[in-house]
Parts: C-alpha cells; sequence; structure tokens
C-alpha cells in the first residue's frame, strides 16, 4: 500500500511541477473562477465546446494560482474531461467528487482511471478534498454559463 501512496504523489507532484493544459483559451464557449478560501485557491478554467458551446468539449485550459493538490487536480482534470459531453462531463464530475468524498474506501483502478485514480489519495487529508475538487466545480460552472464558484458553496 505504501507503494500506491507514493505512486499517487508522485503523479500529485509530477502534474503540480509540469501541468497539462495550463494558460488561457482563446477563443472559448465557458470560462469560470473557483475559489477557495480555507487556503486562497484561486483558478479559472477556460472550456471550448463545439457547435457554439452546445457540443462535445474540444479543448480545456485553466490559469490561476492555488496548491499542489488544487493545480494537480486541474490538470488532471483537463485530460480527463476532453472530448465528453455535457452530460459526460457532469457524470465524471460525480465520480471524482465520490472518488474523494464517500465513506466506503473506493475501488481504484490503475488502468481504467490513469492519473485520476491519484486523486484517491487525498482522501487522507480531509481538508484538502476541497483543493481537489475546485477545479472540477470550476468546470461544471463555466458549462452551466456561470461566472464563479467557491467552495464553500459545495458543503
Amino acid at each position: 500500500m505504501d507503494d500506491l501512496s507514493d505512486l499517487y504523489q508522485d503523479i500529485i507532484l509530477s502534474h503540480n511541477k509540469h501541468p497539462h493544459n495550463e494558460g488561457d483559451l482563446d477563443p472559448h464557449t465557458g470560462v469560470a473562477e473557483g475559489f477557495n478560501p480555507l487556503c486562497g485557491d484561486r483558478l479559472k478554467v477556460y472550456l471550448r465546446q463545439a457547435e457554439q458551446g452546445k457540443g462535445n468539449v474540444e479543448a480545456v485550459t485553466f490559469t490561476g494560482e492555488g496548491c499542489a493538490i488544487s493545480k494537480a487536480s486541474a490538470s488532471i482534470m483537463t485530460s480527463a474531461v476532453k472530448g465528453l459531453s455535457a452530460d459526460e462531463i457532469e457524470a465524471k464530475v460525480e465520480e471524482v467528487v465520490a472518488l474523494l468524498t464517500a465513506q466506503d474506501e473506493p475501488e481504484i483502478d490503475l488502468m481504467t482511471m490513469g492519473d485520476l485514480a491519484a486523486l484517491a489519495g487525498v482522501r487522507k487529508f480531509p481538508a484538502r478534498i476541497k483543493c481537489a475538487t475546485l477545479a472540477w466545480h470550476a468546470l461544471l460552472a463555466a458549462l452551466k454559463d456561470e461566472s464563479a464558484v467557491s467552495t464553500e458553496a459545495d458543503g
């Protein structure tokens, strides 16, 4: 189990140091800022959907400042949702939130989950769960044409 924890930590640190899809996205069909007032994480998520904002996601990027967990989660998220429809993204966000918050230990399959599995390691640090979900909630806000979201709104 220690080897798995080390792997999760390595994935988080790698995404923090070398984030995927970091930067502004122009043009974009949606953008929302996420803010975690407890630790000061502030991320902006941009997305571009095909068919004037109604189709599958063509691109997702993020900008902002935050802890290693929030930045790594945003990086992982941008790769995990590219090509998905709005409904599929909503399901993916629910999956990630459940991975982080479910009472029972989730089943983790590295082969199917890829880097998303690393977020399961955050479960050991309940105070950091909002850091890990921040980008995901901002993505949902961008899909719904809402400009901002706070971690305090999701309980």
